[in-house]
């Protein structure tokens, strides 16, 4: 199946306002910043796509939801085989991706800490300017990416 076909099953299933700050204009950023990371330090595309649309696939509500991480990371095992076909090392660094990208962590895999400054880069969109002490990689704590991104993140489309 096609990512079409993910993205189809995600519409659907998604408990959210589609259009909401959680749904799939935030996902489209964070993928187009992903890849922009991943020009520069050689992250996975592939992982990074896959966490742009399913890290917050799994919220139950707009605010404080703890566990939507875990739920991401069961639902992408349930989801590799039919939709996503990564590789066993790119579905465990999606899934701790998922898991965790609501910890405040940096440490990890350069791939997995792309996914999750991809993720901060767009906090503008609920009013929090992005702290470089808490990404992870190099080229995003740039002040340049940091406010490209912001700028991106204040638009909401």
């Amino acid at each position: 199946m096609s990512r079409s076909s993910l993205i189809k099953v995600l519409r659907e299933r998604f408990q959210l306002d589609w259009q909401g700050i959680h749904g799939a204009p935030h996902w489209a950023r964070v993928r187009l910043t992903g890849l922009h990371l991943a020009r520069e330090n050689g992250a996975r595309v592939d992982v990074i796509e896959c966490f742009a649309l399913l890290h917050d696939s799994q919220r139950l509500h707009e605010g404080t939801d703890s566990r939507h991480g875990a739920r991401a990371a069961d639902y992408v095992r349930r989801m590799n085989d039919d939709y996503l076909f990564l590789d066993r090392a790119g579905l465990d660094m999606l899934v701790y991706a998922c898991e965790f990208h609501s910890d405040g962590l940096i440490e990890a895999d350069i791939t997995v800490q792309t996914c999750w400054d991809a993720d901060r880069l767009d906090l503008g969109r609920v009013g929090i300017r992005p702290d470089p002490r808490r990404l992870c990689t190099t080229h995003a704590k740039d002040s340049d990416v940091i406010n490209d991104a912001y700028r991106r993140s204040l638009a909401r489309g």
